[in-house]
């Protein structure tokens, strides 16, 4: 994993982007040279240009999830997703031989040939990323305990987007510890734990044990395998690196306190408010047709009104009005009492329901977003009722109030539905995460992820 701008990036995803983009801009190069008479004056126009073409296309195959591993997905969940890459991407390349200063001596063979070999690219990488096989580097990993942790690790490197991850064994901590792996795959200790890492060839150990002070975890030991080149993380530090989110269960204070990350300095706040303005008023432009119709949709079928208001908590614990175009019956809470909405809740709407596939629903928010009670990104607001509840009931839950809430956010594209406490511990680690390491970087990746959710319906709420 790769950290970018306080952001965990699978290696193997940068270097596949980067692969494709010099691909693409060597090839746009190519063409050029091979069908046109090219002199100089023209490269200097040809090269940043192709330089731009190429950046394009790989935000945009990455926004639409080109390069996201998918677990378990078939080969016709794969040609969905390549489907819809070709179906945007093409037209997009074509678009952009219009606007590019390298029209003039473009002709339509050129474009043909740069975006077939567009073609190739995303079906080759479609499918390429299925994949979750070791690559040419493998990295080695042993996991210090055998419990409940130990397993909760390996499931985390098996479903990691990150390629090469091989777990050798499980070293056990004590005789009486708790045995929830495969005995089989349990490492049968001879000589220091240094030792055993250098015998297996270990490049990596993860401490899968809670107790830091003493007892069974061996400090001593560990310390000797730091000393020596093995990089060591606890739990939280690698669920933070693999996963994308802070574990409730292995967090403690003196963590969040000392550790890195957390920061609210005036400069990132001013950056954040600058792009929160800019880029809500050009979505309102843009999304203004779409708005519309989905309020005479909404009038159509049950009538007015049109948006919700409700009482949501923000920054600081704050309370604020939320806009949102209505999804439910107006009878939603007749009796007054708040309920968790669920992902196939009677009282939505036909209306409803779609426009909260598509997220149409959460547009009107970007009023909010303007006004200051709300982010681009952020963590999702809740009502009193429900912050009261969740704070006494799941330990930090008041963290993710130093941060303003969002109209989308980290938990919302990485986490499906939630209606639950459980589920809202769960989106918890990935807010945690985000308030910990929220960059304009980390907003601009929940963005394109966003853009792949509506567009896949993944998760969607």
């Amino acid at each position: 994993m790769l950290k970018l701008f306080n952001h965990y990036v699978p290696s193997s995803t940068v270097l596949q982007v980067l692969f494709d983009a010099m691909l693409l801009f060597f090839a746009v190069i190519a063409v050029f040279v091979l069908q046109s008479k090219v002199d100089g004056a023209v490269l200097a126009t040809v090269v940043p240009s192709a330089f731009a073409f190429a950046v394009t296309m790989m935000i945009l195959n990455g926004a639409l999830g080109l390069y996201r591993v998918s677990f378990g997905g078939g080969v016709r969940e794969t040609l969905m997703r390549v489907a819809m890459s070709i179906a945007l991407s093409i037209p997009v390349a074509y678009g952009i031989f219009q606007v590019l200063p390298w029209g003039e001596f473009a002709h339509e063979a050129m474009e043909l040939n740069v975006v077939a070999l567009l073609g190739f690219v995303v079906v080759a990488r479609g499918f390429a990323v299925r994949r979750v096989g070791a690559g040419v580097l493998v990295k080695r990993i042993m996991v210090i305990g055998t419990g409940a942790d130990a397993v909760a690790v390996e499931h985390a490197l098996t479903h990691s987007p990150s390629r090469g991850l091989q777990v050798v064994g499980f070293f056990p901590s004590g005789p009486g510890e708790e045995v929830r792996v495969d005995p089989k795959r349990i490492i049968h200790v001879e000589g220091s734990l240094l030792a055993t890492a250098n015998h297996l060839r270990v490049n990596e150990i993860i401490v899968a044990l809670k107790e830091r002070r003493g007892g069974v975890i061996p400090l001593r030991e560990l310390l000797d395998c730091k000393m020596a080149g093995i990089k060591v993380l606890d739990l939280s530090s690698f669920f933070e690196r693999v996963r994308g989110q802070v574990r409730i269960d292995s967090l403690r204070a003196s963590w969040l306190i000392y550790g890195e990350g957390f920061r609210q300095g005036w400069s990132r706040t001013l950056v954040k408010r600058i792009f929160d303005i800019v880029a809500s008023l050009i979505l309102l432009i843009l999304a203004a047709p779409v708005m519309v119709l989905a309020a005479l949709l909404i009038v159509i079928e049950d009538g007015a009104p049109v948006f919700y208001r409700q009482e949501r908590v923000g920054l600081g614990g704050r309370l604020f009005k939320v806009t949102k175009f209505r999804s439910m019956r107006r009878d939603a809470e007749r009796d007054g009492k708040p309920r968790w909405a669920s992902a196939n809740d009677d009282r939505v709407t036909r209306v409803g329901r779609f426009i909260r596939k598509v997220r149409i629903d959460e547009l009107p928010q970007l009023f909010n977003v303007l006004k200051g009670d709300m982010s681009l990104v952020g963590p999702r607001p809740e009502r009193p009722f429900f912050v009261d509840q969740l704070t006494r009931d799941i330990p930090f839950y008041a963290v993710r109030h130093c941060v303003k809430p969002g109209v989308t956010g980290w938990a919302q594209v990485r986490y499906q539905y939630g209606s639950s406490v459980d589920d809202a511990i769960n989106k918890l680690q990935y807010d945690l995460y985000y308030v910990k390491n929220h960059t304009l970087f980390l907003d601009t990746v929940v963005l394109f992820e966003t853009v792949r959710v509506v567009l896949t319906g993944d998760g969607a709420h």
